[in-house]
């Protein structure tokens, strides 16, 4: 059968290593499919720069339009990265009935249901594994795996570099600021990580889950977000001392058709399974109605990971091209959008409280817990020898963030508490 042939949108990390299993597998590629497997244009900023990876210079251009534009090619494989303008080279590839396979989490988590729609239009496809855990096929699980099932919660670590900084804080005794400057060194942060330790990588990947376990059509904006610049050493410290390891956590949660997602750190007990991945290394736990509870564990990042995802999407396509049958395994989301009030989310909360070192304290601080309806699990008053006020450590029971919310917002003009040092959700 004739080749198909695949035009490639940038050949940075990802890129390379997508050429380089194309090339390097091509045997393996060509059984699967029943043709060879061609990458026949590839689009890059720049034609003159030396390479990792050997390709023939008659093939780049600087030009993404001429990739578009080719009527030769079949399958657009975008790992280019940005968004207003590589969105409108995806649409207009649509347009010209070329499947697209792409790498890109914040063009799916922005525009991900206009350019699904468009495809549905266009019976093309567009698969994005690669957008959200790497190396790990964790979007191919939730379509297919978990179809006959219904998902109550995803929960999963989906950004590398903050599991890299917590993990090492965690083991190391080190501050988040000397951990960051390590990972930065090292290549795990970009010399601007705001992306990343704001959490807005992971709430990203989590609208993207969140979209496809709910079926709804989750938006960023519909994901609370809170990023681990303020987690201290001290409050790992604590998290160990009462038997749980601190990970930056994106929770999908479902009930009754109510939906919540945030991004936050969270404090995980650690006999659960995701509390023990550390390093650079994603996890995603998701828990189905009938299935129970199941976890995805592998590289959420790198060259070859990453490009794995790119090439299983790609290899995709080429099979319901011989099938015919493209455009038809699209995940277009059908349910209404209904998102838990405060009132209907609920959760165990740790809180880390300053407070005056005299007799009576305790009790009014419990009696703020009682007033709004908030039961607790444990207090503990921990000596610090470095702090002359009192310490206090309060694990609740499950409680709505609501009355939380009350709860801390009385802490701030009781006279008895000098300061909330911290406030943790707790998992498992």
């Amino acid at each position: 059968m004739k080749p198909v042939k695949v035009g490639l949108l940038g050949l940075g990390t990802v890129g390379t290593g997508v050429v380089r299993i194309v090339e390097g597998h091509q045997e393996d590629l060509s059984s699967q499919v029943g043709s060879p497997v061609v990458i026949e244009r590839i689009a890059v900023k720049n034609s003159g720069k030396t390479r990792s990876v050997a390709v023939d210079q008659g093939k780049l251009t600087e030009d993404p339009w001429d990739v578009i534009r080719d009527p030769e090619i079949d399958v657009i494989v975008e790992v280019m990265g940005g968004i207003d303008e590589t969105k409108s080279y995806i649409l207009e590839a649509l347009e010209r009935g070329k499947h697209i396979v792409t790498a890109n989490k914040d063009l799916m988590a922005l525009h991900g249901a206009e350019i699904l729609a468009k495809a549905q239009e266009k019976q093309c496809d567009v698969f994005y594994e690669a957008s959200v855990a790497g190396g790990i096929p964790i979007i191919r699980t939730l379509i297919e795996g978990f179809s006959s099932d219904r998902i109550l919660k995803i929960m999963g670590i989906v950004n590398g570099t903050t599991n890299y900084i917590l993990s090492k804080m965690s083991q190391e005794g080190a501050s988040y600021e000397d951990v960051l400057e390590e990972a930065q060194k090292l290549g795990y942060a970009e010399a601007d990580p705001t992306s990343d330790v704001k959490g807005l990588d992971a709430a990203r990947k989590m609208a993207i889950l969140g979209t496809l376990g709910f079926r709804s059509n989750i938006e960023l904006k519909d994901v609370s977000v809170r990023g681990i610049s303020q987690v201290t050493k001290e409050d790992i410290t604590y998290a160990k001392r009462l038997g749980y390891e601190m990970k930056l956590l994106g929770i999908a949660d479902r009930q009754d058709d109510h939906f919540s997602i945030s991004v936050q750190p969270t404090m995980v007990r650690k006999g659960h399974p995701i509390a023990a991945v550390n390093g650079v290394f994603n996890a995603v736990y998701v828990y189905g109605e009938a299935v129970g509870e199941t976890m995805f564990y592998g590289a959420g990042a790198g060259e070859m990971p990453t490009a794995t995802s790119v090439v299983a999407d790609l290899m995709a396509v080429i099979k319901n091209l011989r099938l015919g049958v493209n455009g038809l395994k699209a995940i277009v989301p059908y349910k209404p959008k209904k998102l838990k009030t405060d009132e209907q989310i609920s959760y165990k909360n740790f809180i880390l409280l300053h407070v005056d070192d005299k007799a009576g304290v305790l009790a009014k601080i419990t009696q703020v817990f009682a007033e709004f309806g908030v039961s607790l699990e444990s207090v503990v008053q921990q000596p610090n020898e470095h702090n002359p006020e009192a310490e206090i450590i309060i694990v609740t029971h499950q409680a709505n963030k609501a009355s939380m919310d009350k709860v801390l917002q009385h802490f701030e003009g009781l006279d008895v508490i000098r300061r909330i040092k911290s406030v943790y959700r707790v998992e498992g």
